[in-house]
């Protein structure tokens, strides 16, 4: 009897031992597929982030590279700069808007495509459109439109305005006017606090090709609502707007959180956009933290300033996704 049941075990141990070989076999091949990506990243992504921090933390400013300690001295001079200050301000200004203005136009255009009228396929295609154009491809359109032209012979909207006998002339993107004109200023700020006005048609072109995205998802987050639930509030005599209220914006929150992330990556490291429709002017009405990196670094050849101005960057970044990660993670932790 114990010879048998130890030709058994011998038996059952003979089999598993091709299965553990394959199971260490196909791990091995996973961890060497995947290693050239983990090497890629590490390098050219984490590496170079570490360089750049050291490079801020240094005394280069000129052709010839010079790493000599230099402190959090670049960063105190940044901060104390007057452009970035106002770059500062114009990042506050231009997210805020253009996050508001995309999601409640994104959240307009999903309810009217959601209601099912005639020619829905015709509507999505036209609200998604722009998402297939570069910022590039917009910010050259758009300042076409915002191009004010002179009283005498208008452009853009200056022109179509006088074209129905309106005759109101505006300088849009031309203009430097903070409103509300400046007038309240802390002491530590050397920037008038308000809304640049040449920042608007930024904002509008910006959102003019974001809503289109923030339709698209928030159209996804109405169909997955269980018609049943709105029935249902019917039936108890709920209004539309107690539905959507109580029953259709707590739904969509998630489809919220993340249209707010990407939108607020998207504006804290706009660049092209700018860059091609103002190029940061009039001033620095329009100007950012990307076109200030941008030339202080490539144009200026301070490289230390620069690369201090994309680390606040890296910084302002993370600290808008690394909360929604920490989110993503619990939320899948609970599930």
């Amino acid at each position: 009897m114990a010879e048998a049941t130890t030709s058994v075990v011998e038996k059952s141990a003979e089999r598993a031992a091709p299965k553990k070989s394959l199971q260490l076999n196909e791990k091995l091949i996973g961890i060497l597929m995947i290693s050239p990506s983990v090497i890629a990243i590490a390098v050219f992504v984490y590496g170079f982030i570490a360089w750049t921090g050291w490079v801020s933390l240094s005394r280069w400013r000129g052709i010839v590279a010079d790493l000599s300690y230099a402190g959090f001295e670049n960063y105190i001079n940044v901060f104390k700069s007057y452009r970035f200050q106002t770059d500062i301000r114009n990042t506050i200004v231009f997210t805020l808007f253009f996050l508001l203005g995309s999601l409640v136009i994104g959240l307009l255009l999903a309810m009217l495509v959601d209601s099912r009228v005639k020619g829905e396929s015709f509507f999505r295609t036209v609200y998604l459109f722009p998402m297939a154009l570069s910022f590039v491809v917009t910010g050259t359109a758009w300042q076409w439109l915002f191009s004010p032209g002179t009283p005498q012979e208008p452009h853009g909207l200056n022109q179509l305005f006088h074209m129905f006998g309106l005759h109101v002339y505006q300088n849009w993107s031309t203009t430097s006017y903070v409103w509300p004109g400046g007038g309240w200023r802390p002491d530590w700020l050397r920037i008038p606090v308000g809304i640049p006005v040449a920042m608007i048609p930024v904002i509008v072109a910006a959102i003019w090709q974001m809503s289109g995205f923030t339709m698209a998802m928030y159209l996804a987050g109405l169909r997955g609502i269980p018609e049943d639930l709105k029935e249902a509030a019917r039936v108890d005599g709920a209004s539309e707007w107690q539905i959507f209220r109580k029953i259709t914006l707590p739904l969509l929150q998630p489809i919220t959180l993340s249209a707010v992330i990407v939108l607020g990556h998207i504006s804290l490291k706009i660049f092209d956009l700018i860059i091609t429709q103002t190029g940061g002017g009039p001033g620095f009405a329009t100007d950012v933290p990307g076109i200030y990196m941008y030339e202080t670094t490539f144009k200026s050849n301070k490289y230390a300033e620069g690369a201090a101005v994309a680390i606040i960057m890296l910084l302002l970044v993370s600290v808008l996704i690394i909360p929604y990660l920490i989110y993503n993670m619990r939320s899948e932790t609970e599930r």
